[in-house]
């Protein structure tokens, strides 16, 4: 079935549907991985968002139940290249368009993805429209045009859990507990808590501090998400009140959710980073890890001269662009990663940052 992608800009693009067929909008953007793109379409940070591949060929090793990052699809559409029905994995369950029809998500292939790569990096991130039912561009136009920006959109309320949970209850011989705000929480970053040696309990995003103190954890995490984080004004907000109270530790979203609670600003960048192979130089080691990433919006390095009673430092920086991807707190008993530690698919360069919070801990007060 024919099928077609307009972006906000009026640039069009033709393809073949697959997945579920009907008519989509979100933010186009690209992630550079090479696998893992089941982990991508379940990653709660994509929320609102129409992930395009880079890498050419998608679908090869079809879809299992265990490669998973949340418990639904949550990219708003998919942009691939090529797509394979094909798939062969000893752990495969079925193929990726149906896994896409389950949950009825849309997507376009036959494409030209380096061409539609290249605009996006050039004139920068932007809303675009998948459709297989019009193709009148006029009115395609118009339907992206009254659609919202990602700019002050809270989209944490989306994707955060309803109740709070214990992520691993038969866990034994815990050292530390951590509360985990789910804004958006990645599986992985929940396992890596567990394999660090840490109880971990979750909690909706909305969660008054008093009764996350009152569950008297080791430490708090903020996690990932999706949007723009000075949106979700009663997270920052609350994590005011945590702040000096336990020792804290933020992903992604959670990094700029600490920073614009302690007075910083963020600011949205050109198109964002999303992939697996991005350099972060480590400032203290020296060494280059390479990371997973996912973000539309970076801590504004500027603004962080408003906070020097925290007696902040940044930790890493970007080799791509220079943004920053980590800072600690010492004088608050906290810490920072804009990258995501867990990476999930991607590199474990970063994993050691569980175990660096493990020894915040052990040393805060």
């Amino acid at each position: 079935m024919k099928a077609i992608l307009m972006l906000e800009d009026g640039k069009v693009f033709e393809g073949r549907n697959f997945g579920c067929s009907g008519e989509v909008i979100g933010e186009v953007v690209f992630n550079t991985s090479m696998i893992g793109y089941q982990e991508i379409l379940t990653d709660p940070s994509y929320c609102e968002q129409i992930v395009t591949m880079t890498y050419p060929q998608i679908g090869n090793y079809g879809i299992n139940s265990m490669d998973i990052e949340s418990d639904k699809v949550q990219v708003k559409g998919f942009i691939v290249r090529e797509y394979l029905p094909d798939y062969s994995n000893w752990r495969a369950e079925e193929s990726l368009e149906q896994y896409l029809k389950n949950y009825r998500i849309i997507g376009i292939s036959e494409i030209d993805t380096r061409q539609l790569t290249r605009h996006i990096r050039v004139e920068g991130a932007m809303k675009g429209i998948i459709s297989t039912v019009t193709f009148d561009e006029n009115k395609l136009l118009q339907k992206l045009k009254s659609f919202p920006d990602m700019v002050g959109r809270n989209l944490v309320d989306f994707v955060t859990c309803r109740k709070p949970y214990t992520f691993n209850p038969n866990r034994k011989n815990c050292k530390y507990s951590v509360a985990v705000y789910d804004f958006g929480v990645k599986l992985n970053i929940l396992r890596c808590l567990s394999d660090a040696g840490f109880r971990v309990k979750v909690v909706p995003a909305s969660m008054d501090p008093e009764e996350v103190l009152a569950m008297n954890t080791s430490g708090v995490l903020l996690s990932n998400g999706p949007g723009d984080p000075a949106a979700v004004d009663y997270a920052i907000l609350n994590i005011r009140k945590l702040i000096g109270k336990k020792p804290l530790f933020g992903i992604c979203l959670g990094h700029q959710l600490l920073a614009l609670a302690l007075g910083a600003k963020t600011y949205k960048l050109k198109f964002g980073h999303h992939g697996a192979n991005h350099p972060v130089k480590n400032l203290d080691s020296g060494k280059v890890e390479v990371t997973t990433q996912n973000h539309g919006f970076s801590v504004d390095i500027d603004s962080l001269k408003s906070i020097k009673a925290t007696g902040y430092r940044v930790t890493h920086l970007n080799l791509n662009d220079g943004t920053i991807e980590g800072i600690e707190y010492p004088g608050i008993g906290a810490l920072t990663i804009q990258h995501h530690p867990e990476a999930g698919p991607g590199p474990h360069d970063s994993r050691y940052i569980f175990s660096r919070f493990a020894e915040i801990i052990s040393n805060f007060n």
